[in-house]
């Protein structure tokens, strides 16, 4: 009964997460059988949770509005990720006043004081124990993420300075949703001036409130927001398509902050697809990777990084008196991660 008790709250966690579940899904992420996930949904639905279910191919089960569920106690699991996530999303901003980063890091260093005695333990061991490496992104103010998220919630208008480069211009817009994306957040939004779907970099917007006009949403050109954010990065940027001597795992984790599609082509050779806006980022990229690349696509940038590589090659080599070559200067192995801010692409409301 423990063990069916235990699988209940599971999977009445899962849908809270407000989500769409196939039933595939839900017999991967429980561990049991799909008759079993059918019998603890109608058990749900016997105790009087709202779950929907959509039927057919595609079809998905969620939970529907009705009934306030009252609340779900973490894990020791749910207790760590919390608390690795903190630490880890935490570094990334530089943690000044009012700042989602110093949010975090107020309350990583509380959560265990909230937490029962068993599970506080856990909370301060691996906080006794956890070092992150800081890396730098745009600064946020928390109070724009809640204002947007509340205009979200209740379809009301917003409207806000953007400053884009030395450009500065006024919007009024109907907010859609919001996208972290490469260590930025983006809003999507309907511009009512501009009559068009934009892209907007919150770190970018100033001077926000939310007016008390409401809208009725609109349907979106792309089955998310996020593919709309990615369509934004794509505007000044070009794809490349790269072969490199490296397997997947190395390629994916020398790149973990890019927007990349990676195909192992065979042991130890990966093929890379990314946008970059010239191929002078490309290879900046590239040089993280401390291995033996070529540039498949396009052919022009291809042929720019050989030229480069021919004029790097003469300038590194130390020549003696004679005019003999000498020795090869050895290249630094230093990762320059604190540029990571200079992300293939850049989406901005235009």
């Amino acid at each position: 009964m423990a063990d069916v008790t235990r699988r209940m709250l599971d999977l009445l966690a899962l849908l809270q997460t407000k989500r769409r579940f196939t039933g595939a899904e839900l017999v991967e992420r429980l561990g049991v059988s799909e008759r079993t996930v059918r019998r603890d949904i109608d058990r749900l639905r016997a105790y009087g949770y709202p779950v929907a279910a959509t039927p057919g191919p595609g079809g998905h089960y969620g939970l529907a509005a009705g009934r306030a569920i009252p609340p779900l106690m973490f894990d020791e699991d749910e207790v760590v990720a919390i608390m690795l996530v903190l630490a880890a999303s935490a570094s990334a901003d530089s943690g000044g006043p009012g700042s989602i980063g110093e949010a975090m890091t107020r309350a990583y260093g509380k959560l265990d004081q909230v937490l029962p005695p068993r599970l506080a333990t856990r909370a301060a061991t691996v906080r006794g124990g956890v070092e992150v490496e800081p890396f730098r992104a745009p600064t946020v103010d928390i109070s724009d993420v809640m204002r947007i998220a509340t205009a979200v919630h209740e379809h009301r208008e917003i409207e806000f300075d953007y400053r884009r480069g030395d450009r500065e211009s006024h919007r009024r817009v109907e907010p859609h949703a919001q996208v972290h994306h490469l260590l930025r957040w983006y809003l999507v939004a309907w511009d009512s001036d501009r009559d068009d779907w934009r892209v907007f970099r919150t770190d970018r917007v100033t001077g926000l409130f939310v007016r008390t006009t409401e809208f009725r949403p609109r349907p979106m050109p792309s089955e998310t927001a996020l593919d709309l954010v990615r369509a934004g990065t794509k505007r000044s940027t070009r794809e490349a398509v790269v072969t490199v001597e490296a397997p997947v795992d190395h390629v994916v984790a020398a790149l973990a902050f890019e927007s990349i599609d990676v195909e192992a082509v065979h042991e130890g050779r990966t093929r890379v697809t990314l946008r970059c806006e010239s191929w002078q980022w490309l290879l900046f990229h590239l040089s993280r990777l401390e291995c033996a690349f070529t540039v498949d696509e396009p052919a022009s940038w291809r042929e720019a990084v050989a030229s480069f590589a021919a004029s790097a090659a003469v300038a590194t080599t130390d020549r003696g008196g004679d005019g003999t070559p000498g020795r090869t200067a050895g290249a630094s192995r230093h990762d320059p991660v604190e540029n990571v801010e200079a992300t293939c692409g850049d989406a901005g409301g235009r």
